[in-house]
C-alpha cells in the first residue's frame, strides 16, 4: 500500500471516529462564533484547514504511535525517508510522536530531520556519503548515498558549501540548501575559516556546542543597557575545532599530515562516554532554547577540574599511510570506498596519550575518512563521535590550496 492511499484510509477512520463522537455528544449544547464581518477574505479557507488539520490531531494516540511506528520502520532510506518528515509536518501531535519514535543517528543510523546533520552518527557503521565539487560556481555539495552512479538522482542533499576567497584566507560557508549561502538566513549552519597559507582552519557552528554556559562567552551575547537597541546577533561565533596541516615546504614529508582539535567534543566519547548531542536548532538568545543532551537524553555532565575527561578535548589525526614497493605509492586501506589517488585522500583516527586507557582497537578505529572516486566525486563515511556537519567542514578543509603542505 502506498503513503498516499494510506493516508486516504486513516483519514475515513479519522471522519468516521469524528462522527461517531458527535452522535454521542448529540445532546449537550455547544455555542460556535460567528465570523466577524471584519475577517479577511480568506478566513473560511483557513478555518477549513484548522478543521482538516483537527481531524488530523484528533486521532486516538494508541492509532497514531502505531501509524507512525510503521512508517518509520518501513522508510529506511531517502527518498522513501520522506514520507517521515511528513508525518511530523501534519500537525502538534503528530510532529511530537514523531520525535519520539525517531532515535538519534547514533541509535538508528539513519538521517531524518535537518538536526541529525548536528548529531553523532553510529558507533558501529559508519553513515556513507559523497561530495561533488562543483568548480565553476566554487560549491561543493554532500549527498547522501554510496555514489553518483548508485544514487543517480535519488540522492539526498544534506549540505551544501560555498568558497569564498578573502585576502587573508578563505571562508567556506555552510548551508542546508544548495542556493542560499547568506550567513542572515536560517539555512546558514557554520562555516570553515583557512589562513592565509591554507595550513590552519577553524570550523564555526551557528550554535553552541557544548551547554547553555558557552553564550556567556560569546560575542553575540552582549548584555545591553535598557534603553538600548541590542546589536544584531552575529552568526557562526563557536569555534567547535581547529584543523591544523603540518609544513612540507622541502616535500621531503611524505603525504600530508593533519591534526583536529574538536573543542566540542570530549576524548572520553570514544572510551564508551557520551559526546553532546543537540535536539534542537538553538539561539543562545532564546530563552526557551533546548539543551544539548546525549543520545540517552541525559545533559552533558562537564567535569569541575581542568583535568576531568569531560574536559580534555578529542584530538584526531590522519592515519598514516605505508608505502607499497611494487606501486611505488603511499597506500591505505580504504576497503573500496575509494577508487582514485589524490593527495586530498585521508582517514582520521583517535590521537590519545599513553596515559589516557584507550584500547588498541579504539585507536585503530577510523572515525572519518574521505577520497576521490571520479571527477570531482568525493566518497565521505564517518561516524561516532563526528556529525555530518562536522566530518563536512574537515573534508573541506582538503580542497583549499595548500602551497607549503604538497
Amino acid at each position: 500500500m502506498s503513503f498516499t492511499s494510506f493516508v486516504w484510509e486513516i483519514g475515513n477512520i479519522s471522519n468516521k471516529s469524528s462522527r461517531k463522537r458527535h452522535r454521542l455528544r448529540r445532546g449537550q449544547a455547544h455555542i460556535t462564533p460567528e465570523a466577524s464581518s471584519s475577517s479577511s477574505p480568506g478566513s473560511p479557507g483557513s478555518l477549513t484547514v484548522q478543521i482538516e488539520q483537527r481531524q488530523w490531531a484528533n486521532l486516538p494516540p494508541e492509532l497514531l504511535l502505531d501509524i507512525i511506528q510503521r512508517v518509520e520502520q518501513r522508510e529506511q532510506c531517502w527518498p522513501g525517508r520522506r514520507d517521515v518528515v511528513t508525518c511530523a509536518s501534519v500537525c502538534r501531535s503528530w510532529r511530537e510522536i514523531t520525535k519520539d519514535i525517531v532515535k538519534t543517528p547514533e541509535l538508528c543510523g539513519f538521517l531524518t530531520f535537518p538536526i541529525s546533520l548536528k548529531q553523532p552518527g553510529p558507533r558501529d557503521t559508519p553513515i556513507q556519503c559523497f561530495i561533488r565539487r562543483e568548480r565553476a560556481t566554487s560549491t561543493f555539495r554532500l549527498y547522501m548515498g554510496l555514489s553518483p552512479a548508485l544514487s543517480g538522482e535519488l540522492s539526498k542533499l544534506l549540505l551544501a558549501a560555498k568558497r569564498v576567497r578573502r585576502a587573508t584566507g578563505t571562508d567556506f560557508v555552510i548551508s542546508l540548501v544548495g542556493d542560499d549561502f547568506s550567513r542572515s538566513s536560517n539555512k546558514f549552519v557554520g562555516k570553515l575559516r583557512s589562513n592565509f597559507l591554507g595550513t590552519k582552519f577553524n570550523i564555526f557552528d551557528s550554535q553552541p556546542s557544548r551547554d547553555s554556559t558557552v553564550c556567556s562567552s560569546c560575542e553575540s551575547c552582549r548584555k545591553t543597557h535598557p534603553g538600548k537597541v541590542a546589536p544584531r546577533v552575529t552568526t557562526s561565533n563557536y569555534n567547535t575545532a581547529k584543523i591544523s596541516y603540518e609544513l612540507n615546504i622541502l616535500r621531503t614529508r611524505g603525504p600530508r599530515r593533519m591534526q583536529c582539535i574538536m573543542n566540542s567534543i570530549p576524548v572520553s566519547a570514544i572510551e564508551g562516554g557520551t559526546a553532546p548531542t543537540p535536539t534542537a536548532f538553538t539561539n543562545c538568545l532564546d530563552e526557551h532554547s533546548s539543551p544539548l543532551l546525549d543520545s540517552a537524553g541525559r545533559r552533558p555532565q562537564v567535569g569541575s577540574t581542568s583535568r576531568s575527561m569531560q574536559n580534555v578535548p578529542l584530538v584526531l589525526k590522519n592515519k598514516a599511510p605505508r608505502w607499497h614497493e611494487q606501486l611505488q605509492c603511499w597506500c591505505l586501506n580504504f576497503k573500496g570506498r575509494v577508487t582514485v589517488a589524490s593527495v586530498k585522500n585521508f582517514q582520521l583516527v583517535a590521537a590519545v596519550e599513553s596515559s589516557e586507557n584507550v584500547t588498541i582497537t579504539e585507536q585503530e578505529n577510523v572515525i572519518l575518512q574521505f577520497g576521490k572516486i571520479g571527477k570531482d566525486i568525493f566518497t565521505m563515511d564517518y561516524c561516532y563521535p563526528l556529525s555530518a556537519f562536522q566530518a563536512f567542514a574537515i573534508c573541506l578543509s582538503s580542497f583549499d590550496t595548500k602551497p607549503v603542505c604538497e
